[in-house]
């Protein structure tokens, strides 16, 4: 039975990092969800919980409402944390789906018993537990000592689902579709897939240490893991307001200052990346309008570049005031799948593709993060990410595709996003790729 949970400051800093390895590594159901290495913004918080038995009551909790004053402690007080995977919502959106694997759960949450949130802003503390154990857990989280555990990965090998000549043809079949008027952008994916046995803990210190990103994570229930270094916040509720960050367009970093510069300069003039982005900012306007006020949808951010170890992004950032009512259920129902992962018009892109991929995506391209008891929420998209289960991992990548997609560049881009991630699993890519 869940019992509420009350916080105490504590009197000093400590990485998360250590108060994960030190507290919470060990259980079978725990989280880190992580601003980055370094943060100096954002928040992070790592704990544990069990998983929640029915998450029907998650979907029918009324998303926030203006309140007071923020808590010093941060918007996420308890609730829960975990991952939605992309077949359910496109079922439920009405698209034809593939089977899923079994093994892997389209949906988990984990319903927090205890956990630790850092203020990284301003080095701040704060240890969350039902009020007769956060004494106890508070000492223990202070006392908290952990050695790094990072490690180098041992070699596995990488199969791809598809092989770069066949996205290729994907690309051409998906340019045919738009020809045709039956969709004005696609989001095509693969996948990427190791058979090995995996830690999830050494590999996501890998992955935050080579990846970093503001809305990475750690999230795990026994043998399944998802670990992620997601730069895209995709929906966020504060204050009765909803927030959406798509992001489409994608350059390298440089191998220098210079050229980094130019790569930078060359996505925000791309007239493909910018009608790529452009596309998901109006299908995002459309998704949100069906459960905010009348005339309260608004583009607050348009093709800002937003810069990360391995690449440059081009964000963009829509927001409405939320209907009185709306459910957690009735917000993901308006708008997951993200616009950014099914392309436009949105049900005829999820028919298309699934035609097109012709495999499950799985944890992959859905979300993750957390709900708030009080209806707030912050779910990050599932890209640059792992998910592990039994008997290996896998790794998903793909690219929105428009008439003016060159085959050869789409190819390489998906290379680029999912480099990152298979290193950090030992593993390189395929050759071609």
């Amino acid at each position: 039975m869940f019992r509420p949970l009350v916080a105490t400051l504590l009197d000093e800093w400590i990485d998360p990092e250590t108060v994960y390895l030190a507290g919470f590594a060990q259980r079978a159901d725990s989280f880190w969800l992580d601003a980055g290495p370094g943060a100096t913004t954002g928040w992070s918080w790592v704990g544990g919980g069990s998983v929640e038995p029915d998450p029907a009551a998650i979907r029918a909790l009324a998303c926030a409402e203006p309140p007071g004053e923020q808590a010093e402690s941060g918007r996420f007080s308890g609730g829960w944390i975990g991952w939605l995977g992309y077949e359910d919502a496109a079922a439920r959106a009405g698209a034809p789906t593939s089977p899923v694997e079994p093994g892997i759960p389209q949906q988990l949450w984990l319903r927090v018993e205890r956990h630790v949130a850092f203020d990284h802003a301003t080095r701040r503390i704060w240890a969350f537990a039902p009020a007769d154990e956060i004494a106890a857990f508070a000492r223990d989280v202070a006392a908290s000592h952990a050695e790094p555990a990072e490690g180098e990965p041992e070699p596995v090998t990488v199969r791809a689902r598809h092989e770069p000549g066949e996205y290729a043809q994907l690309v051409e079949r998906c340019r045919d579709a738009i020809r045709e008027g039956d969709a004005y952008q696609l989001c095509l994916t693969t996948r990427f897939e190791v058979d090995a046995s995996v830690d999830p803990l050494a590999v996501y210190l890998r992955l935050r240490a080579r990846t970093p990103a503001h809305h990475g994570g750690l999230i795990r229930s026994g043998v399944v893991a998802l670990l992620s270094a997601s730069p895209e916040l995709f929906l966020e509720v504060q204050d009765g307001v909803v927030r959406t960050h798509p992001i489409k367009g994608t350059r390298p970093r440089g191998t220098d200052a210079a050229s980094d510069a130019a790569l930078a300069a060359e996505l925000v003039a791309s007239v493909k990346e910018r009608a790529e982005n452009v596309m998901i900012v109006d299908l995002m306007r459309n998704d949100l309008s069906r459960v905010s006020a009348p005339a309260s949808v608004a583009v607050d951010r348009l093709f800002a570049v937003e810069s990360y170890p391995a690449v440059h992004q081009l964000v963009s950032t829509v927001s409405g005031r939320l209907e009185a009512g709306t459910t957690v259920g009735g917000l993901l129902d308006a708008a997951f799948p993200a616009g950014s992962m099914t392309g436009a018009p949105k049900l005829s892109a999820m028919t298309i593709l699934h035609e097109l991929e012709a495999a499950p995506r799985g944890v992959f391209a859905g979300c993750f993060g957390w709900v708030g008891d009080d209806g707030a929420l912050d779910l990050a998209m599932v890209i640059r990410s792992i998910v592990v289960h039994a008997d290996g991992a896998y790794v998903g990548a793909g690219g929105g595709i428009t008439w003016r997609s060159d085959a050869s560049a789409e190819v390489a881009e998906v290379g680029v996003k999912a480099r990152g991630p298979l290193a950090a699993l030992g593993g390189e890519l395929p050759p071609g790729w």
